[in-house]
């Protein structure tokens, strides 16, 4: 993952378990003073609520132990599209310029321009360079692009 997925997860894991995981707690303990647990909905709100945000701890802190690192500011820019890049295409049926960083699968959210290094476009333009053009299989069938920069932001 990126550095800034990293400072994302981190920020959120942060705040689970200093404000939602107390949070939680207290909603408990306030659903259980009402008495006959099995006819009680918040309690069994709260308790759903609660293993959600212990599954999501979980899961933040095995993808924090288990993920490398990558700040692409570290690496020698060679014009040539790696893992955190941010890359402008050209799409030559419409001459429309799109841009995109190739990020880990949590970072990924095309509405900010961020795409996952699994996915189609990401998969076709890893190891090309600027200028290079590529082709990438979509629903609507073939699609060309062209390189025109590479940026390590």
């Amino acid at each position: 993952m990126t550095s800034a997925g990293e400072s994302m997860l981190r920020l959120e894991l942060e705040r689970l378990k200093a404000q939602e995981r107390p949070r939680i707690v207290q909603a408990i303990a306030e659903a259980r003073e009402q008495g006959d647990l099995r006819e009680n909905a918040e309690y069994q709100y709260a308790k759903e609520e609660q293993g959600f945000i212990e599954g999501r701890i979980l899961d933040i802190e095995r993808k924090l132990a288990h993920s490398n690192v990558i700040d692409v500011k570290d690496i020698p820019a060679t014009g040539k599209v790696i893992f955190g890049v941010t890359v402008k295409i050209l799409n030559y049926e419409d001459d429309s310029e799109v841009v995109y960083q190739i990020v880990g699968d949590d970072e990924a959210d095309i509405k900010i321009g961020k795409i996952s290094v699994y996915s189609p476009i990401a998969r076709a333009l890893i190891g090309k360079q600027i200028g290079d053009v590529v082709v990438v299989s979509t629903p609507k069938g073939q699609v060309e692009y062209e390189i025109c920069s590479v940026e390590h932001l």
